[in-house]
């Protein structure tokens, strides 16, 4: 087996020909002033740390909306001015993520309403036989939507995932593809994907990233890292108007059968439809979210535009006060699976010793205007394994450190940063614990 780079930090989420624009400031997101109410009828404003839910909107994305609704029309099928131009933007937004993705020339960018709406597709895509290999870290997005699979357990450090999918990816005979996040919506740990794609390639099997968590915080090259699917949201994009997108190789997606069957999916009707073989009107049949393609296309921009170098350093800059806060805070417990140096993306999550995770979300919220979020992040498994809890929940077992909540099942409180995190907010959050913690 041939050398390789396990991990690369940054570097290997990135496309290193292409330059950062570093042109423009960060630019602003809406809700910035938002006020809300906490115990004693107080007003403060909002510290959002829960970006790795939903991201707010950037007021360019906003714009570009708002651009767009005068002429909002139908797409695809319309001869009226109107309709021309709405397609014109559509297909426009199409071109727009290919390129933030570093997409090659052929893949197709199939517009959905989220990163679970993507993984749904391209399982309904997948040739028949084909076995899944995902690891129990999965955002349960890429671990449930698989007619057959074989689940990984969590690895003891990056080298162990590449090992294991090696392993595993040997054991099977016809179709496979493995499934990895890029960037863990629990930890923020940033994953080995190029390590990963070239063991499932030396396999004949193909790779979908979960992008979700790392696009918002890091430059993706689909092509450098020579990936076969990559999928994202666009509301952890700061683009929440609906719209998600599954973007890689065709020839699978044009095979399968159309996701949803309706107008625009097929050619011509008779006493049996023909269907499109372009797999991107194949799988976008009715009406699509027009606004929704244009806001992620627009998000896109925004990044590109700013430029990685100041987006990044920002957020280095934010998640070293919150990490190095969080550790001075008797009691609190910052989960990682693979260590406290290991490099990773703006999402921390923590257990705070005595108190269960929902109760201290709510006192974040109602006392000190502080949004977070709390449970198991729709990463049971993975969830279950950092916190060492038995496999379904507790019973009788002593919840002290392991963020337990009232039903006796385990789970965590995850803070977040983004685009519009200040440090304020980090400090807020950091003296909201001490002062929980002192009581």
């Amino acid at each position: 087996m041939p050398t390789l780079t396990i991990f690369s930090s940054v570097p290997d989420q990135a496309a290193p020909s292409v330059p950062d624009a570093g042109s423009r400031p960060i630019p602003a997101v809406l809700g910035a002033d938002l006020q809300v109410p906490v115990k004693g009828g107080r007003l403060v404003g909002y510290a959002n740390l829960d970006y790795a839910a939903s991201a707010p909107c950037l007021e360019p994305v906003n714009a570009a909306v708002a651009a767009a609704l005068p002429a909002y029309s139908s797409v695809h099928r319309g001869a009226g001015y109107a309709s021309q131009l709405t397609t014109a933007r559509y297909e426009q937004a199409r071109h727009t993520v290919r390129a933030f993705v570093g997409a090659r020339p052929d893949d197709a960018v199939i517009f959905t309403r989220n990163t679970t709406d993507a993984t749904n597709l391209l399982a309904r895509c997948l040739p028949a036989g084909t076995t899944t290999v995902v690891f129990d870290t999965e955002h349960h997005a890429s671990l449930l939507p698989w007619p057959k699979s074989v689940r990984l357990a969590p690895p003891a450090f990056p080298g162990e995932a590449v090992r294991a999918a090696d392993e595993a990816l040997a054991g099977i005979d016809g179709p496979k593809l493995l499934v990895v996040t890029a960037a863990s919506n629990v930890t923020g740990e940033l994953w080995p994907i190029a390590a990963l794609a070239h063991i499932a390639h030396r396999h004949g099997a193909r790779i979908l990233v979960d992008a979700a968590q790392l696009v918002p915080h890091r430059r993706l090259n689909l092509t450098a890292l020579d990936l076969d699917y990559v999928a994202f949201s666009g509301h952890k994009l700061y683009a929440p108007f609906g719209a998600g997108v599954l973007v890689g190789r065709g020839d699978w997606l044009a095979e399968g059968e159309p996701y949803l069957k309706g107008g625009g999916a097929v050619r011509t009707v008779g006493d049996v439809a023909e269907w499109h073989d372009d797999p991107e009107p194949r799988h976008e049949a009715g009406t699509p979210n027009v606004l929704g393609a244009i806001a992620l296309a627009a998000a896109c921009d925004a990044l590109t535009a700013t430029g990685w170098t100041a987006l990044v350093r920002e957020e280095e800059r934010l998640l070293a006060r919150l990490r190095s806060g969080l550790a001075s805070v008797e009691g609190v417990r910052e989960l990682a699976l693979w260590g406290d140096d290991h490099p990773r993306v703006g999402i921390v999550s923590f257990t705070v010793a005595g108190y269960p995770a929902r109760e201290v979300a709510e006192a974040l919220s109602s006392e000190y205007g502080i949004g977070v979020r709390d449970g198991k992040f729709c990463a049971h498994p993975f969830v279950r394994h950092l916190l060492e809890a038995p496999d379904g929940g507790g019973s009788g077992r002593d919840h002290e450190n392991d963020g337990g909540c009232a039903d006796g099942t385990a789970s965590a409180v995850r803070a977040s940063i983004g685009i519009g995190t200040t440090q304020e907010h980090v400090d807020r959050l950091i003296e909201a614990l001490r002062d929980l913690v002192s009581r």
